[in-house]
């Protein structure tokens, strides 16, 4: 009697065993090549994840075909169709030990290097070289699901108050607001963020308000591989709104495996005010005071006017409206004096209540520069970086004085510090475009403008000007200088703009168009500038020091620029006098000289001379 063979015998004999490990290991193979090479070819998040489902899909696919097909000398037949005595089913499945082994010892190669050279113990990198540590994150603006719709600015300050609370914890990376808003702004997927930032992680998440209830959601995601890692909702409402971030925030720290460090047994987020109001009004002005543009700042003047109404003893309130009105002139039409004496009376107010407030400190360095005090900008702005150095606002204003004062170098290298972790911040990559360009390197200076949308803004178009003027494209250059200063505060209409500069680099005949037009607009912020590029030192350093315009950074800029006619200003005999009667020889002698003067004891106690 014959007896039946058993089910696991026949799956041996029929190579079905093997055909599934080989199956296993090629997908186990090929996921860990895409999910290692997919970023350098440019596959989307998703493509891993689709071809592992996929792989599920076809697995049982693949046994059936195994089970019911053996591959003979004379092609595929079905194995019912074989007699026991032609069937070379063992020969087979010597062969697929074979390929089991070696797909096998390529899946174990992949593993072992991504182990031990992508992420060596830290992340996923993206290039030859690249660690992306583990922990690191960037917080996106979080989406407005209120019913209305209506509190976009409201719903980006929570994601800013998370990023500002992470960025206390010390073992934790967290990408500059100016980037990771960029990036999420501008939809960019996983792949792409994690890259330009340098992060594993990006917090995204939503914010629903209806009264004085708020729910906020928050995903957790990797982005290496697009996975959620955590997710969670809160619900609270605003007069509990600082626990509801700091149990955000410690979950956040938790999943990651923060340690705290200094701050562990303090909050991350400290209770900044006990009115509600004035917390909705200042989250809501935060945002529109880093917009900058339109009616944004006159709107968040208004809303921080209402929230230290509420809470005179809001000391985060009363330092954003120092900010707000330190820069208010240069956009919106105003009185330089009457800003300045609002900014430094509400710095004072926040540094009372608060005396680590770094970005009050900041302010107070700003009007002192906007004010032409030069050496009394520097001690505000030195607490302010020791309070805050990696604090991105700070940074910049810090660079932006000390280009002013012609200190290339040092400006550059503040810059470089801070786009480490603010890659996309456009204000960063402005000053770091017209470093590159005062020191001859205008390919650099044109590759910074062109990251992270800073080509489309005023500043873009500012640096455009330099680089179509120096390429022979007056006409463009006209264009993007009455662009870029048509919305810095200027009074002058743009068609004029256009004229003045034309001026620059026309004949006589120009020169003297463009001086009529600026002698009419002599008391516009811009006037002393035009001058500059018109040729006329003289007139224009007469102009800046008995003028009342704020805008020293656009003024004193133009000074070490590499064009003829900054060349012409700083090495004409009148600049001496001004440079003594402003206090930026003072400056100088003090806290160091331009990159392109050095003093001339020989000729005098004040004698310098310029390159």
């Amino acid at each position: 009697m014959s007896t039946r063979p058993s089910l696991f015998s026949e799956l041996k004999r029929r190579n079905v065993w093997r055909a599934g490990m080989l199956y296993a290991g090629a997908v186990w193979a090929f996921g860990q090549g895409l999910s290692q090479f997919s970023p350098a070819i440019g596959l989307p998040d998703w493509a891993t994840r689709w071809f592992l489902i996929a792989a599920a899909i076809g697995f049982p696919f693949w046994i059936a075909f195994a089970w019911f097909y053996e591959f003979t000398p004379e092609g595929l037949k079905r194995e019912s169709a074989i007699a026991a005595g032609d069937s070379i089913a063992h020969a087979t499945g010597r062969k697929l030990d074979k390929w089991i082994i070696g797909v096998l010892l390529v899946a174990v190669v992949l593993l072992l290097t991504n182990t031990l050279v992508w992420r060596k113990g830290a992340g996923l990198g993206d290039g030859p070289g690249a660690i992306v540590p583990a922990k690191s994150i960037a917080v996106l603006p979080f989406e407005d699901l209120s019913p209305a719709h209506d509190h976009g600015y409201f719903s980006a300050g929570m994601a800013e108050e998370l990023l500002n609370a992470l960025a206390r914890v010390q073992d934790l990376r967290v990408a500059g607001r100016a980037s990771s808003f960029y990036y999420g702004n501008h939809n960019a997927d996983l792949r792409t963020i994690g890259k330009a930032l340098d992060v594993a992680n990006v917090l995204e998440g939503s914010v629903r308000t209806q009264g004085q209830a708020v729910r906020i959601s928050v995903q957790l995601i990797r982005t290496r591989d697009g996975f959620e890692a955590w997710s969670q909702s809160y619900d609270g409402n605003l007069s509990n709104i600082f626990d509801l971030q700091e149990r955000i925030a410690r979950a956040i720290t938790d999943h990651l495996k923060v340690v705290l460090g200094d701050v562990g047994n303090t909050r991350l987020v400290p209770v900044a005010t006990r009115s509600a109001d004035a917390y909705a009004d200042f989250v809501t002005a935060q945002e529109l005071v880093n917009r900058r543009v339109g009616d944004s700042l006159p709107r968040a003047i208004a809303l921080l006017q209402q929230a230290t109404a509420l809470d005179p003893g809001f000391a985060r309130a009363w330092s954003k409206l120092a900010v707000a009105n330190a820069v208010l002139p240069q956009y919106v039409a105003g009185d330089w004096n009457a800003s300045w004496k609002t900014s430094d009376d509400a710095a004072h107010r926040a540094l009372a209540l608060d005396p680590g407030d770094a970005e009050a400190y900041a302010a107070l360095s700003y009007n002192q520069f906007s004010q032409r005090h030069y050496t009394a900008m520097v001690e505000p702005m030195q607490q302010a970086l020791k309070l805050a150095p990696e604090n991105s606002a700070v940074n910049y204003w810090a660079a932006n004085e000390f280009a002013a004062m012609g200190r290339t170098r040092t400006a550059e290298a503040r810059i470089d510090a801070t786009l480490v972790d603010d890659p996309a911040n456009p204000l960063l990559l402005f000053y770091k475009s017209m470093l590159r360009w005062r020191e001859g390197d205008q390919a650099g200076a044109l590759a910074y403008i062109h990251r992270g949308g800073v080509t489309d803004s005023a500043f873009g178009a500012l640096m455009l000007e330099f680089y179509d003027a120096a390429h022979g494209d007056v006409q463009a250059s006209a264009r993007d200088f009455a662009n870029s200063t048509s919305e810095m505060g200027t009074k002058i209409s743009r068609a004029d703009l256009q004229e003045i500069y034309r001026g620059t680099y026309g004949d006589a005949a120009q020169r003297q168009a463009a001086w009529r037009i600026v002698a009419t607009h002599a008391d516009d912020n811009w006037a002393p500038t035009m001058l500059l590029q018109l040729g006329a030192p003289a007139r224009s350093f007469d102009l800046y020091e008995h003028g009342h315009s704020g805008l020293s950074d656009a003024y004193l800029n133009w000074l070490w620029q590499p064009e003829p006619w900054s060349r012409k200003a700083r090495r004409d005999p009148a600049f001496q006098g001004f440079a003594q009667r402003l206090g930026m020889l003072a400056y100088w002698k003090q806290y160091g000289w331009p990159d392109l003067c050095k003093p001339t004891p020989a000729r005098g106690a004040q004698a310098f001379v310029c390159s």
